[in-house]
């Protein structure tokens, strides 16, 4: 099988648990592809973006049941050459306050590995697209009222429970913030000849980090918060990204 190309080059938003609960980041019509799952990939065609939730509208869908492969087929079905991630994460480092906003530049995912190839062609080199990123970033400076870092490292875990304070101290070593989704899109958006990059909004600190236990209350509470944030943000940057090249 071969990997799917995109047929246009509209931005694609794919989102998850960073923006408000019941919002649509985009106003548009609702749309359904059929990408091949065994449910039908639900998106919001809003002209020049397609809003892509993945986890789905009601947010059913734990991380690791999320089909990346057909989510990837579907944006490049509904004319995407580019995509915008947006990822909720924890923190790795303690001076990586709840809060934060960062566009990370790398990943450590050993254990992720998916690909729509069954043969060599599968050996990619995966990573974010360095120039579609910048293009991010200098929009985000322009217009977004709050500070985008530029640089990390996303630590890519199976999910859907947390990680346990001995992965959380062994992660911290090689990354700044830990999420369970990103990579994974990263690498076939790769594949289908798409230019991706992310932006991840830091929601909590790691299990272990802070000096008591990672709470689920406690990760509702700052992804609240910076879910408002977000979508403050995604109003100033998205109309100009969507004009934007790399």
């Amino acid at each position: 099988m071969d990997a799917p190309r995109p047929t246009g080059d509209r931005l694609a938003l794919i989102y998850g648990f960073s923006l408000p609960e019941g919002a649509d980041p985009v106003g548009g019509e609702r749309v359904k592809v059929d990408a091949g799952s065994e449910r039908a990939v639900e998106a919001i065609d809003a002209g020049e973006i397609v809003a892509l939730p993945r986890h789905g509208f009601d947010r059913s869908v734990p991380a690791h049941l999320v089909d990346h492969h057909a989510n990837v087929r579907a944006i490049c079905e509904l004319g995407c050459g580019r995509v915008l991630a947006l990822g909720s994460v924890g923190s790795l480092r303690t001076d990586l306050e709840v809060g934060s906003f960062l566009c990370p530049d790398d990943f450590y995912a050993p254990e992720t590995a998916p690909s729509f190839y069954d043969d060599p062609r599968g050996h990619s080199v995966p990573g974010f697209d360095l120039e579609w990123r910048e293009a991010i970033l200098e929009v985000w400076s322009a217009r977004a009222e709050i500070e985008l870092i530029d640089g990390g490292v996303y630590a890519h875990t199976l999910g859907p429970r947390f990680e346990t304070p001995a992965e959380v101290r062994t992660l911290a070593q090689i990354a700044d913030v830990v999420g369970m989704t990103l990579a994974a899109e990263t690498v076939l958006s790769r594949e289908a000849g798409i230019a991706y990059a992310a932006v991840c909004t830091v929601d909590n600190l790691a299990n272990g980090i802070a000096e008591v236990p990672l709470t689920i209350e406690e990760l509702r509470r700052g992804r609240d918060e910076t879910a408002a944030a977000q979508a403050a943000a995604l109003e100033r940057v998205l109309p100009a990204l969507a004009a934007a090249r790399p």
